[in-house]
């Protein structure tokens, strides 16, 4: 990845990973802050430099460890080595919560969360699953980082349970010959290929996404899909209908009888629609008022007739043409 400068909190630099990074982007311009959460000069930046915005590189020290109960693939949601990417999807949920902040963020203190999460997972009444990737992609940050592999492979030895990270990237080569135990769970998000190139921008395509799940099952992993985000345009049913063919045809056999699904709609928000309207004005418009209404402050979800249509519809083509694979939720 290509940063054009580094925002760091001084107190960073006092970590091996902050060190190594500050020698690693020695030739950028380094902005000392006092925050990673406040950084004025990036918050006073119009809505059209969202893109350009996204290559500053934050680094700093997490401060907030707390877990969150999850329901649904994994037990816990747990704050990891980094929050925000690169990429710039078009509905990306961090965006509700951090407006124009959503750069990619480093936390250097990874020794400090990983113990936490070894000795959390010793303790626990039977044995969890955690997502470590519910606020960043994680695969991303691996090339910047390694902290991915670090992190598997010291799971492996000190961890008991689980940990799962979602994707949209494919550069799984590293993570290949990591003596993982099958304590990681990789789980690639897609969506149909027009929609990628259009929405999910600075993602890895489609056939990538599939073949780096093909490599990581081959190398011992237990694997998941989410088709996430459901986003319902004007050909929303032609669209899904050839992403979940392209799935059954591709797929090998052994990997659809292993493989979990998760299916996921679109929450959208009034802060996205400001920001696309002036960063991507040429964009797909996503909000859709004959289909969505209002959930929390700014927020709009798909409700109604059209979105039970939709649950039935992808849930019966899952059910004919990937019967072998499980789908685990819904939402």
């Amino acid at each position: 990845m290509q940063f054009q400068a580094v925002y760091y909190e001084p107190d960073a630099l006092s970590y091996p990973l902050g060190k190594q990074l500050k020698q690693q982007y020695s030739a950028l311009t380094w902005h000392s802050i006092e925050s990673h959460n406040a950084i004025s000069q990036m918050r006073r930046q119009p809505n059209a430099a969202f893109a350009s915005m996204k290559r500053n590189l934050i680094i700093g020290v997490r401060k907030t460890h707390r877990y969150t109960e999850n329901q649904k693939i994994s037990d816990y949601l747990v704050p990891y080595t980094s929050s925000g990417c690169t990429a710039i999807c078009l509905y990306c949920y961090l965006v509700c919560h951090y407006n124009k902040c959503a750069y990619l963020r480093l936390f250097v203190n990874r020794e400090q969360m990983l113990q936490k999460l070894c000795r959390f997972s010793q303790k626990t009444a039977k044995p969890a699953v955690y997502e470590i990737g519910s606020n960043s992609d994680l695969l991303l940050e691996n090339t910047v980082t390694h902290n991915l592999e670090w992190t598997i492979s010291l799971f492996a030895k000190s961890g008991r349970g689980q940990i799962t990270f979602p994707t949209k990237f494919d550069m799984v080569e590293p993570l290949l010959p990591l003596h993982h135990q099958g304590k990681t769970i990789f789980r690639m998000s897609i969506n149909p290929e027009r929609i990628i190139r259009t929405i999910e921008l600075g993602t890895s395509p489609l056939f990538k996404r599939l073949a780096a799940l093909q490599k990581m099952y081959d190398a011992g992993y237990p694997c998941g899909i989410l088709i996430a985000p459901v986003i319902l345009l004007p050909d929303w049913e032609t669209q899904y209908e050839q992403l979940i063919t392209q799935l059954a045809d591709i797929l090998p056999s052994k990997l659809k009888s292993k493989l979990t699904v998760e299916v996921i709609f679109m929450t959208y928000s009034y802060i996205h629609r400001m920001i696309n309207r002036d960063a991507f004005p040429d964009a797909p418009e996503l909000y859709d008022p004959t289909l969505m209404s209002g959930r929390g402050p700014g927020k709009y979800y798909y409700h109604g007739e059209q979105r039970r249509r939709a649950e039935l519809f992808l849930s019966q083509q899952l059910a004919q043409k990937m019967p072998e694979s499980k789908l685990l939720y819904m939402c």
